[in-house]
């Protein structure tokens, strides 16, 4: 009997790709702007080429439908905003979102975020990283699915620049106590809560429609915010 092959845990994915149905704007927006602002994950990646200007770059890991990235490029057009997303979908809403809005500050992959942070991103030059409301995975025997990792934080401890942010939220406490637990456990990241724990929502970070709602039923939200030593 031949033994099985052993899978690297810093490789399981952490999201299932969901085909989901395109409305026709999103449609149109895949099909008339995917040149614009979306990136090739097969070419270099060169932040001053992509945004076209040398500016503080932030990524946003699982923009979902894009609607607080394109809030927040929009209210901060000095930063750079580089969101990676699976579901096409979504590309294509935040896509027409920029359009509409005339956002210029926000470029895309439609990519598995770990290969392009692997792959794309040079070390030490991220100003920021956000991870809003990732898939908590709730189920025990799914929990190694969680991206908040080992792996993944010496990752982004060589992507962030020096005084650089990592800022996850979540509605789901078990994960945000997990995620705590890991983050605290990073010797190269730092909590920035006075309290030791969780943050106050940021100005920059805006409050969904779904958040808002989950709020209103008692539904509490965690915000970890911890910087690069």
């Amino acid at each position: 009997m031949t033994e099985s092959k052993k899978i690297d845990p810093a490789r399981i994915r952490s999201f299932i790709r969901r085909q989901g149905r395109a409305t026709v704007g999103q449609k149109q927006a895949l099909d008339s702007h995917w040149d614009k602002y979306c990136l090739s994950p097969q070419a270099d990646f060169a932040a001053e080429t992509a945004f076209g200007r040398k500016a503080p770059l932030i990524v946003e890991i699982g923009f979902g439908n894009g609607d607080s990235l394109a809030a927040m490029a929009e209210a901060n057009p000095d930063l750079n905003y580089l969101g990676i997303e699976v579901h096409r979908p979504g590309v294509g809403h935040l896509m027409m979102l920029l359009e509409q809005r005339g956002i210029s500050n926000v470029r895309i992959y439609h990519h598995d975020a770990i290969e392009i942070l692997e792959q794309k991103i040079p070390e030490h030059s991220l100003a920021g990283v956000h991870l809003f409301f990732p898939d908590p995975w709730h189920k025990r025997r799914h929990h190694k699915r969680r991206i908040v990792r080992p792996s993944f934080l010496m990752l982004l401890n060589k992507k962030l620049a020096p005084g650089g942010y990592f800022h996850a939220a979540t509605d789901w406490a078990d994960y945000a106590k997990d995620m705590l637990a890991t983050l605290s456990a990073d010797a190269g990241l730092k909590n920035t809560s006075p309290t030791g724990d969780y943050c106050p929502r940021p100005d920059y970070r805006p409050l969904t429609k779904f958040e808002n709602r989950g709020l209103k039923l008692g539904h509490g939200v965690w915000d970890l915010i911890f910087s690069k030593i």
